[in-house]
């Protein structure tokens, strides 16, 4: 054959096969994801990227990271993410109308704590009436809170809540300016470190499963409507990460901690994955199917709204869509 006849025939052969590559592996989908660095909220998504999980779903992300969930859905709304993953707030603004949630990462049993002072008169809840407590309002601690007040019979109209930014409650707390802090990990180490004598009064795994502080991701409203098969992909990427957690934990733990928790020791890392309860991508077809999941978001919602005073608002059934994971698993 002559050179030319080879050279043609290889570039015919080139072209049949990128005709036959499937699209994804030509064009990747480009989404930009906000999220908040605690291993409840990013343990996934890092041990997916790490081990190319959403790469293998045609995914490319574009991570930007945020400080609390109030400020991740601020972003969202204003355009600049597609998508987010965070955790107790994802029961709130899109009861508002604003995102709409299709992926849940976990039940945050014991991320929510409470700490409390001894040394200020602080021993049990009957003794935190009058008091303050720091916490940031609106958040995963905010709800915790609530529920543990009224489960020890502790109307929350009786205790001041003292509202600042996670690390600035933590260190209200740790000056002694106030008796309690209301927190989520890891801000318990630094409060154990720093105040031996504190004293944790409970965390939110006193109230599971009859209530459960779920966290996960939303789509901004305009990205839900046009790009369904895109968060399919993502929750099929996810559901490979979540499986290969939950079976090779100490491994995947090793390496989170490596790769993006450098300046947090190991045990630490161990000690935040404890903290949360993580289900199979099976187990959750069965939560999702049954409503379970509906219903957890409903009450977190519920708390949200009568706190901030809204009567009319969208249900849990109407923002949420299973119906995207369901599918992707099928």
């Amino acid at each position: 054959m002559k050179r030319r006849d080879v050279l043609a025939g290889a570039a015919g052969l080139a072209a049949g096969a990128a005709i036959g590559r499937p699209a994804l592996a030509q064009a990747k989908s480009k989404v930009r994801v906000g999220y908040l660095h605690t291993v409840a909220v990013d343990g996934q998504i890092w041990t997916g990227i790490d081990r190319g999980s959403f790469d293998r779903q045609g995914l490319d992300f574009e991570m930007k990271q945020f400080n609390t969930g109030l400020e991740i859905f601020q972003a969202l709304i204003g355009g600049s993410l597609d998508v987010l993953a965070t955790g107790a707030v994802l029961s709130n603004f899109p009861a508002r109308g604003q995102g709409k949630v299709f992926l849940i990462n976990d039940i945050e049993v014991a991320t929510a704590q409470l700490w409390v002072r001894p040394d200020q008169g602080i021993k049990s809840f009957a003794d935190l009436k009058g008091k303050r407590i720091a916490t940031a309002v609106g958040t995963t601690a905010h709800v915790f809170l609530d529920r543990a007040l009224k489960a020890n019979r502790i109307d929350p109209k009786d205790v001041e809540l003292l509202n600042q930014p996670m690390p600035a409650a933590v260190t209200a707390f740790i000056s002694g300016a106030v008796p309690a802090v209301a927190l989520w990990v890891p801000f318990n180490i630094t409060v154990r470190d720093k105040v031996p004598g504190a004293v944790k009064l409970a965390d939110a795994s006193a109230y599971y499963p009859q209530a459960a502080i779920i966290g996960g991701w939303a789509a901004r409203n305009d990205y839900y409507a046009g790009n369904k098969e895109v968060l399919g992909r993502i929750a099929k990427g996810w559901a490979e990460a979540n499986d290969y957690i939950i079976a090779n934990s100490e491994a995947a733990l090793k390496q989170l901690q490596a790769n993006h928790y450098g300046q947090v020791p190991l045990a630490d890392i161990q000690e935040q994955f404890r903290a949360q309860k993580m289900f199979s991508s099976k187990e959750w077809k069965r939560l999702y199917a049954d409503g379970t999941v509906t219903n957890w978001l409903q009450q977190s919602t519920d708390f949200f709204m009568a706190n901030a005073g809204v009567t009319s608002f969208t249900k849990a059934s109407d923002y949420f869509d299973p119906k995207i994971y369901l599918d992707a698993i099928a």
